[in-house]
């Protein structure tokens, strides 16, 4: 078993590139499925799960060559419309397969999607949405079974401004008779990239980064390229990995609109935040103030970054306080932040967080993706040496994590257990 072996107290300088979103190219992936063409997409990152996602096309009949980072994809030969437990069960992000199969086979099933645990991720909503759409959905034997006739637009509200549902309704609706409109639709940066590539493929969705989508229906898709957005999160851990070691860290190709939430938080806690057309530069403050934030649908802060500012603020200097309004599981690694001299106390969903003066090497374990980042912000931070395990979550999340953080000269370095 690998583990990253980490020496804390360098500050972390340079420059690096964002690497393509993993949550649009998961979900773009999925949508060829709705096309019969050659898809040629751009930026794609080379992370655990697009592989996955990849042997799930392939297992459902696709064909997909690779070119760096440039996946080009034919749907034609898809002939299943049931995909894979072993495979499904690896990354929620399988899930998005439901909809475009629906869409094309009048049918799908589907198994409960895995991945990360941190906490409930419930698919009521994407079930209300195919029913809506006019499908009959059905449970059996850990399976979603969906079919239909003939799917009819709708108006649907969508509950709690769900990112899965509002991806996979979209995709379904594409394929649909007449109109269908989606309210309380997630505005998610990955989910406007989503419906953008629809959009290139000959798709008709009115309101993209807007709570009502509208979406009319069409005969089919075409082939095409299209370029992948940059991620975000991927850009945001590098950013405060740069802030919580006093360091100067750019990331290019980067939208700071992206981060709008996340970028007030880090100028509220002291940190020099430098933004351009497609870049964003932090410059680290010895002193590091405490904020209060709350996780929240875009524009607000992303949960996805939760983890890794916590790591910041356990080393301010005062009490912060972290809402979590998204997922009830997701201070999972409060423990092993604790581990490192961290004093961090957690009721239901609220952390408070007491700045020490310095957190100290430990033996970790991430327990999921983005725990996996924060986890790895408090090594670069520490005194003396970190371990830590579970890369086979890093690296669902993030290309070539310790490469580019050794970069920016971080003492990094992958090791056996």
């Amino acid at each position: 078993m690998e583990r990253l072996l980490i020496r804390g107290g360098r500050k972390l300088q340079g420059t690096i590139t964002a690497s393509g979103a993993k949550n649009a190219a998961l979900p773009i992936m999925a949508a060829c499925i709705l096309i019969k063409d050659e898809v040629r997409l751009d930026r794609v990152p080379d992370i655990t799960d697009v592989h996955v996602m990849t042997e799930i096309l392939q297992y459902l009949g696709a064909a997909i060559k690779k070119e760096n980072d440039t996946l080009v994809i034919n749907c034609s030969g898809i002939d299943k419309f049931k995909a894979p437990y072993e495979l499904v069960k690896k990354i929620h992000a399988s899930f998005d397969i439901t909809g475009p199969l629906l869409a094309r086979f009048k049918e799908a099933q589907v198994p409960f999607p895995g991945g990360c645990v941190i906490g409930t991720r419930a698919i009521n909503f994407h079930i209300d949405g195919f029913a809506a759409l006019g499908a009959q959905v059905g449970l059996e034997y850990g399976y979603l079974k969906t079919r239909t006739d003939k799917l009819v637009g709708t108006r649907f509200y969508v509950g709690r401004s769900s990112v899965g549902a509002t991806k996979n309704i979209m995709m379904t609706a594409c394929f649909a008779s007449g109109v269908t409109i989606l309210e309380n639709a997630a505005r998610e940066p990955e989910v406007s990239d989503l419906a953008n590539f629809l959009c290139a493929m000959g798709a008709r969705i009115r309101g993209i980064g807007t709570p009502i989508l509208e979406i009319e229906g069409v005969e089919s898709l075409h082939g095409g390229s299209y370029k992948i957005i940059s991620d975000r999160i991927e850009g945001g851990t590098y950013l405060l990995a740069g802030a919580a070691t006093g360091g100067d860290v750019t990331v290019r190709g980067l939208s700071p609109h992206f981060l709008e939430g996340f970028l007030d938080r880090l100028t509220s806690a002291g940190i020099l935040v430098e933004t351009g057309a497609d870049f964003v530069r932090v410059v680290g403050n010895p002193e590091v103030s405490p904020v209060d934030l709350m996780t929240a649908p875009f524009p607000g802060f992303p949960t996805d970054l939760q983890a890794p500012i916590v790591a910041l603020l356990a080393v301010a200097k005062g009490i912060s306080i972290v809402q979590e309004t998204i997922f009830d599981g997701r201070f999972n690694y409060v423990p092993e932040l604790r581990r490192m001299g961290a004093d961090i106390r957690v009721a239901d969903r609220t952390a408070v967080i007491r700045g020490v003066p310095m957190l100290t090497g430990a033996p970790v374990e991430s327990p999921d993706i983005r725990a996996g980042g924060g986890l790895v912000i408090a090594g670069l931070v520490a005194d003396g040496y970190s371990e830590v395990g579970g890369l086979e979550f890093l690296h669902r999340g993030y290309e070539h994590f310790e490469e580019k953080l050794a970069s920016l000269g971080a003492e990094i370095k992958k090791v056996k257990s």
